[in-house]
């Protein structure tokens, strides 16, 4: 199974081909607008479903399956983490646990902010941890920002990850330590001085083959899209 993840930065109708021209089998899209204001744009995409989530119509989430995957929202479903979807993405006859991730800063409890959300999202559905899952999307975070004192910091949730032999591909990968990337997925307000790492795609041992592979979109290619760079994902055991 192929995967795109992508903060596109808004008006993904006007941007959807430069992603289906590789044919994933997911789509994992973050800023995007809703299936409404995508309608003429999902009339050309020969997809299967759309689970789309947010306040605003012109920036939410949105997860688009193709070929033999589907999806569902998981039951359990907390509004408490909105930008954090549990998913049942069925493949022919295969189930995994799909998150979509896309942290965001919580107004009224600064622990919840960005990674605190998906800490607090880890506890909540701690039992789904138990099953092949798949964590991916715009995490807004990087080790290099973590606090020592808070609890739920980056470094947690990665930890708390792999306690599930649930683990980041892109560090498997380049056997590099969190914190020591070497490929930005972000820059910031669109400056090539200003990189950082804060999308991941983070898989069950059982998800992960000789064949699986992550790459990240070059700045040359992408910026004039989106300040973030898509995350492509092959060939994941599914």
């Amino acid at each position: 199974m192929n995967v795109i993840s992508w903060n596109c930065n808004m008006a993904f109708r006007n941007k959807c081909e430069n992603v289906l021209k590789f044919k994933p089998d997911l789509l994992v899209i973050q800023e995007c607008e809703n299936q409404e204001k995508l309608k003429y744009a999902l009339d050309n995409m020969d997809h299967n479903d759309i689970l789309w989530h947010g306040q605003n119509p012109h920036k939410g989430v949105a997860a688009i399956s193709f070929k033999d995957v589907n999806l569902s929202l998981k039951s359990g479903y907390s509004e408490e983490f909105q930008y954090i979807i549990p998913i049942e993405l069925k493949n022919k006859n295969r189930l995994i646990n799909f998150f979509h991730i896309w942290a965001m800063p919580y107004k009224t409890d600064r622990k919840k902010d960005y990674i605190g959300q998906i800490w607090g999202a880890l506890n909540y559905y701690s039992e789904f941890l138990k099953e092949d899952s798949i964590w991916i999307g715009d995490f807004n975070s990087n080790a290099i920002w973590d606090k020592k004192k808070r609890i739920g910091n980056h470094i947690d949730v990665v930890n708390r990850l792999e306690e599930n032999r649930i683990r980041s591909l892109y560090h498997l990968q380049t056997k590099k330590t969190q914190g020591q990337e070497l490929e930005p997925t972000l820059y910031l307000l669109k400056k090539v001085h200003k990189p950082y790492h804060v999308d991941f795609c983070f898989l069950s041992d059982n998800l992960i083959n000789e064949n699986t592979k992550i790459s990240i979109g070059d700045y040359d290619d992408w910026i004039s899209l989106s300040d973030h760079m898509p995350i492509f994902i092959q060939s994941i055991n599914a």
